[in-house]
């Protein structure tokens, strides 16, 4: 999910999604309440870590932000790298996984009726509309971060919507990168409290959605997943245009990424 959220067009979401959590994912975050910290203002320590274990799922938590930590951390550059000097081939990979992914959600419904469609299409084109955006020009004062952690956050858990493409339309994307790489505590620290923030409130919106709407959200998500093949797709138009023999490895590295997908898709419902 790491690497996935470094990358601008791809989704961390569209990884919980393949391997499975994706739906454990969106529960546990949606149970945090902070209802723990009460038992403090009475000194009831013992009521505090009760309530603290309670609500917060530490056994699927510290695996899964250690993983994304040191993703951030340690894939940064390479994703990076690979972008600028790989460009056509590292986003045909990404497209592949985006396509593989619509297909495995796509798997999922069990109705295909006029509604879900209606929905799909909704989604694909709002998708569509929203990475046309030109990026906007912004300062990188604190307060300008830690709202675009908490905008960006919400991106990062919808399969098929990227943080990372969010910032850059925020005008943070490269900043953040730099932060990352620098070690900028200060910037990391207040970025992370507003995607704290943000993914507490919107967590609780996909789990009622997927709880009691799930198949139109989901519906909703393939059209999403379509509507941003637009990124990858303009990529590496711009890097190869129409020469055959520039596509013909890129096509190569789409059926791979997408069969990778499908593979570990696989995999996993076995595991569970």
């Amino acid at each position: 999910m790491g690497s996935a959220d470094i990358v601008p067009g791809v989704s961390g979401g569209t990884i919980a999604l393949i391997t499975g959590i994706y739906g454990h994912l969106i529960e546990a975050i949606s149970k945090i309440k902070f209802a723990f910290i009460k038992p403090l203002f009475k000194g009831d320590f013992r009521g505090f870590i009760n309530g603290l274990f309670d609500e917060i799922e530490f056994k699927f938590f510290i695996p899964l932000i250690l993983g994304i930590g040191v993703a951030f951390l340690t894939l940064a550059k390479v994703v990076t790298y690979c972008m600028d000097v790989h460009t056509a081939l590292t986003y045909s990979f990404f497209l592949g996984l985006i396509i593989a992914s619509a297909v495995i959600l796509f798997r999922k419904l069990e109705h295909i009726n006029l509604k879900n469609l209606i929905f799909a299409i909704i989604g694909a084109i709002l998708t569509f509309i929203f990475v046309s955006l030109n990026p906007m020009a912004a300062n990188h004062s604190l307060i300008v971060l830690f709202f675009s952690g908490m905008i960006a956050i919400c991106a990062m858990i919808l399969p098929g919507i990227s943080g990372s493409f969010l910032l850059l339309l925020l005008g943070q994307y490269e900043y953040m990168l730099t932060a990352l790489h620098e070690l900028h505590f200060s910037e990391i620290i207040v970025f992370v409290v507003g995607a704290v923030i943000g993914i507490l409130g919107f967590s609780k919106i996909l789990n009622y959605l997927l709880k009691n709407h799930e198949e139109v959200t989901m519906a909703f998500l393939i059209g999403v997943m379509l509507g941003s093949l637009k990124v990858p797709g303009v990529e590496i138009a711009n890097s190869v245009g129409l020469n055959f023999a520039g596509l013909f490895p890129c096509l190569i590295v789409a059926v791979i990424g997408f069969a990778l997908i499908i593979i570990l898709e696989t995999r996993f419902d076995y595991i569970e």
